[in-house]
C-alpha cells in the first residue's frame, strides 16, 4: 500500500516573501527528517501582484544562509487549490479572510482546511507572520525564524496525527 501524501499550500499576499520561505523551510525540514516524500508543498498569493516572478532576493538570501533552497515562481491562489490541497496555511488574518471568501464562492468549498501559520508557533503572540517586504534583511531573518518554528511544529503535528490541528 502506498502511503498517502499530504498536500500543503502556504499562502501570503504576493507569494514572493513569506509563503515561498515557508514552502522551502517545510520541505527542507521534511527532507532532513527523511519524510520529504510524504508531503507535496507549494505556495501562492491571494493577489496576482508578482505572478511569474521568482521569490524576493532577500527571501532567497535568508533561506540560502540557512541551507534552504527556494524554487518556483509566484502564482495566485486558484479555486482548484481548495480541492487539490489538504491544508492551506495563511500567513496572516487578511490572507485567511481572502481565502475564506474565495472558498465560499460557488462549488469551490472543497475539503481543504484553512489554518494560520502562527497557530503552530510555540512562542505565542501576534497571530500574523509579519510581512518583511518593506523592511531590510533583519526583517527577513526574523520572519525566517518565525516560519522555521511554525513549520517544525506543523510538521510534528502532521506526522503525529495526519491532520492539521495546532497543539
Amino acid at each position: 500500500m502506498v502511503p498517502k501524501t499530504t498536500s500543503i499550500l502556504f499562502v501570503c499576499l504576493g507569494n514572493i516573501c513569506r509563503s515561498p520561505l515557508a514552502e522551502g523551510i517545510f520541505a527542507h525540514l521534511a527532507e532532513s527528517r527523511g519524510i520529504g516524500g510524504e508531503f507535496r508543498v507549494d505556495s501562492a498569493g491571494t493577489g496576482a501582484y508578482h505572478t511569474g516572478e521568482r521569490p524576493d532576493s532577500r527571501s532567497i538570501a535568508v533561506a540560502s544562509n540557512h541551507g534552504v533552497k527556494l524554487y518556483g515562481v509566484a502564482r495566485q491562489v486558484t479555486h482548484g487549490d481548495f480541492t487539490d490541497f489538504d491544508v492551506i496555511v495563511a500567513m496572516d488574518r487578511s490572507n485567511r479572510r481572502s481565502l475564506e471568501r474565495m472558498r465560499g464562492h460557488g462549488a469551490y468549498n472543497g475539503r481543504t482546511e484553512i489554518v494560520m501559520m502562527r497557530d503552530y508557533d510555540p512562542e505565542r503572540g501576534n497571530p500574523d507572520v509579519p510581512d518583511p517586504y518593506y523592511g531590510g534583511p533583519h526583517g527577513f531573518e526574523r520572519v525566517y525564524r518565525i516560519l522555521e518554528r511554525c513549520c517544525d511544529r506543523l510538521l510534528d503535528t502532521l506526522t503525529d496525527k495526519q491532520c492539521c490541528e495546532p497543539r
